[in-house]
């Protein structure tokens, strides 16, 4: 029974994008849905792969970030699993070892940390952020005024469709520890994380303002800027510089709505 609960857990936090590994219901094989065909680690084609990685590392996001003690895993103070624990997990039985180090080592956004144990050398992982539980020490770095790397401004990305929302109320961390930024769009400067690749709109952050009103951020491991905003969990709209539709064409939008 708990086993079912944690699975519709991970389907929920899914939404729409049916985030079901496909091949495992808790204890048993079934048939894959959708495309991509046999899922079993010796047969990886290459479309079959990808996806396979894809689904891997949704389920880790989750686990990691959220539902750690849904799944009856044991997460330490500073957000790590062993791995060995993590893949003796119903959830993750169909995943190696090797598929784990490989889908950390080649995500694009850098999402997770291995390392080994401090004191007995056994693997663990962590996601680098999005958490929506608390995680006493994610060996963030604190942003400064006098920082060198102190962004001016950062970007959060979101959508149009949330846009009169955030003009009017502002940046809410919603059920997560950290509202996400970027210093520039992804594919810029090399900004790798931060904000969704498909989001089209880009809501600018005065940070040095926000710095002097008492707002803290952070850097986390892979780059991503960091708030919790102030305490109510929110970025103010009086902190935005600008707002820039990006799709289909990039165009700036008006901050104040027009009586």
């Amino acid at each position: 029974m708990f086993l079912k609960k944690a699975h519709s857990a991970v389907d929920r936090w899914n939404g729409s994008k049916s985030f079901s590994l496909g091949t495992i219901d808790y204890g048993m094989e079934t048939q894959r849905r959708g495309r991509g065909g046999g899922g079993r680690r010796g047969r990886r084609g290459a479309r079959g792969g990808e996806e396979r990685d894809v689904r891997l590392s949704k389920s880790l996001s989750f686990a990691l970030r959220h539902g750690a003690a849904q799944m009856g895993l044991n997460m330490s103070s500073d957000g790590f699993l062993f791995v060995e624990d993590l893949l003796s997990h119903p959830q993750f039985r169909s995943f190696s070892l090797e598929d784990v180090e490989r889908v950390v080592a080649t995500n694009d956004k850098q999402r997770f940390k291995l390392r080994p144990h401090p004191e007995d050398g056994r693997l663990q992982i962590r996601a680098n952020q999005g958490h929506s539980v608390q995680v006493a020490d994610l060996e963030l770095r604190v942003v400064e005024h006098e920082d060198p790397d102190c962004p001016a401004e950062a970007v959060h990305g979101s959508y149009l469709q949330h846009w009169p929302s955030i003009r009017s109320q502002g940046l809410r961390r919603m059920n997560r520890t950290h509202i996400h930024l970027a210093p520039r769009l992804p594919g810029e400067g090399g900004v790798i994380s931060g904000m969704r690749r498909n989001c089209d709109l880009a809501v600018y952050i005065d940070v040095h303002k926000a710095l002097s009103d008492g707002i803290s951020f952070f850097w986390s491991e892979n780059g991503v800027l960091l708030t919790p905003g102030d305490s109510e969990g929110l970025l103010a709209p009086r902190y935005f510089i600008r707002a820039i539709r990006l799709k289909p064409s990039q165009c700036e939008l008006p901050l104040e709505e027009k009586l």
